[in-house]
């Protein structure tokens, strides 16, 4: 029977912070298959995350579909944003939920891992991590500072991600990050530079995928998503008439659910996707293809009657 074999395999998993969001559904999935997993938390959710596992509170979720359940082999705080501690400034490591944390940078972390799992410890790298201060402003009224600051945490994060963790990895390994249609398309209301940010990480998957494939014989490849109501997106106020409207219009009259989405990622990080680099796979019910809504064409279900 041919099936996903991530047996023997270590991923790491940024920007997991409850277990609502795609990042947990594919740190699920990645177990599922055999891994085992390491997670990145934000500094400021770290404390609420690791309480909620320690309590019981996660409990139902943690339950694998096969039996057993998900246990993380490590939680690192992670702020994607820095790459070394001398980026961040002095007032957030002196904040109290980051002065607990050692090094909470990219570098910080790829350092912990090498520390605590030897010099080439992965096989599989998520990147699970958007945010854009100014997301409710339409793109006309973004300052500078907020197009830069969703460009910075929801792109460039990837490339520091690339750059740092590749030296660390073991033969056949993958990054796999999460994107949006909006990267091409317009969903008024999706603003501050995230839909600026989500192209520019399409681009960059292309770019890394030669050059980390080149470098360290990796594959880069990023998933986009149809809308999905994480904690994250729905900072955006309107995610749920998001979700309806692409249920309502896509080829596959449903919502997607964050599992479709950890299972391509697993699919994506084992041998079975060993050709596959470079790429944006949908994961939206086939939402991406339609030109008109079904409604706005006067169309409806199609039936074999």
């Amino acid at each position: 029977m041919l099936s996903i074999d991530l047996s023997g395999k270590r991923a790491f998993v940024a920007g997991v912070a409850d277990d609502w969001g795609f990042g947990f559904a594919i740190a699920k999935k990645l177990a599922e298959a055999g891994a085992t997993v390491c997670v990145g938390t934000w500094p400021p959710a770290y404390g609420i995350f690791t309480k909620m596992l320690e309590r019981g509170k996660l409990a139902e979720s943690l339950q694998m579909p096969g039996g057993g359940t998900l246990a993380f082999e490590r939680i690192f705080a992670l702020d994607a944003e820095y790459d070394t501690l001398a980026d961040a400034p002095i007032e957030l490591r002196e904040n109290r939920r980051y002065k607990e944390h050692d090094d909470f940078t990219i570098q910080g972390v790829a350092d912990r891992m090498v520390a605590e799992f030897g010099a080439r410890p992965l096989d599989v790298v998520v990147h699970s991590i958007a945010n854009g201060s100014e997301v409710k402003n339409p793109l006309l009224e973004t300052s500078r500072k907020g197009y830069l600051s969703a460009l910075s945490a929801s792109a460039y994060s990837f490339v520091s991600l690339v750059q740092r963790f590749g030296p660390l990895l073991r033969p056949g390994a993958s990054f796999v990050s999460l994107t949006y249609m909006a990267s091409e398309r317009v969903v008024p209301g999706y603003g501050g530079g995230m839909s600026s940010a989500k192209a520019a990480l399409e681009s960059d998957t292309r770019t890394l995928a030669y050059e980390a494939g080149r470098r360290y014989g990796a594959r880069v490849n990023t998933i986009s998503a149809g809308p999905w109501a994480s904690r994250a997106a729905s900072a955006i106020g309107f995610i749920e008439k998001m979700i309806e409207y692409a249920r309502k219009n896509s080829p596959l009259v449903e919502a997607i659910d964050a599992a479709d989405v950890g299972a391509t990622a697993a699919f994506l990080c084992s041998p079975l996707a060993a050709g596959i680099t470079g790429t944006t796979v949908y994961v939206d019910k086939g939402y991406h293809s339609m030109g008109v809504g079904v409604d706005e064409a006067g169309g409806g279900p199609i039936s074999n009657a």
